[in-house]
Parts: structure tokens; C-alpha cells; sequence
């Protein structure tokens, strides 16, 4: 698998895509550069793709690994209100639109949201 290093060293490319998948599920919609909503994007399918292996009544190591990296609430927010509308896709969860150049440093801006 290929994954884009952003100019980063891995332990700080990991948690920023932690706190950005985080900010995805908790506001539904976030606005960053076109690369790192590119790699979220497959970052959150992953996520997304482990909760649907069993929704509400998900087996405890899926429960476990959802909340060792989102957290209780987070974790009750996927698998009680998202799971739902994801179940009967097989991918496409989340869609990147850009948006333009940011006007300070001229880096390509973008939206990522779910599409549901």
C-alpha cells in the first residue's frame, strides 16, 4: 500500500490523520488541504468499513479498536447513527471537493464531507 508522507515523519502523519478523522465524525464536514483529505479519505473508509462488520450488536474487539482510537462517544456516534446509513454501500463513504488555492501560501484548499 502506498500512502502520501505530507512531509512528515510517521507518529506526527498518524496523529494528524487521528485528529482529522476525529473532526470528520464529530462535525460530519471539515475543510483542510486537498492532500490530507485525500489520505482521509482512505483512512476513514477503514474505520467505517470495520464498524459495518456488525452495527449496534458489533462483536467487542470491533467496539475495541473503535474506541482505542475514537473514544466512547465517538464510537457510540459511528455505530448508532452512521452505521445505518452505510450499510448497504461497498465504499464511496466521504466525498473531497476542492475548493481553490488557500490565499496565504497558495496551498490547494478542499471539503471533505460524507456522502450519504
Amino acid at each position: 500500500m502506498y500512502a502520501r508522507k505530507l512531509g512528515k515523519s510517521t507518529s506526527h502523519r498518524m496523529a494528524m490523520l487521528k485528529n482529522l478523522a476525529r473532526s470528520l465524525f464529530s462535525y460530519g464536514k471539515i475543510k483542510t488541504t486537498y492532500f490530507k483529505a485525500k489520505e482521509l479519505e482512505f483512512f476513514v473508509g477503514k474505520y467505517i468499513s470495520l464498524a459495518k462488520r456488525g452495527g449496534q450488536d458489533a462483536p467487542l474487539h470491533v467496539k475495541r479498536r473503535l474506541f482505542a482510537f475514537f473514544g466512547e462517544n465517538l464510537t457510540k456516534k459511528i455505530l448508532v447513527d452512521m452505521y445505518p446509513r452505510f450499510s448497504d454501500r461497498n465504499g464511496g463513504y466521504t466525498r473531497v471537493t476542492k475548493l481553490g488555492p488557500r490565499r496565504g501560501d497558495a496551498a490547494e484548499m478542499a471539503v471533505v464531507e460524507f456522502s450519504f
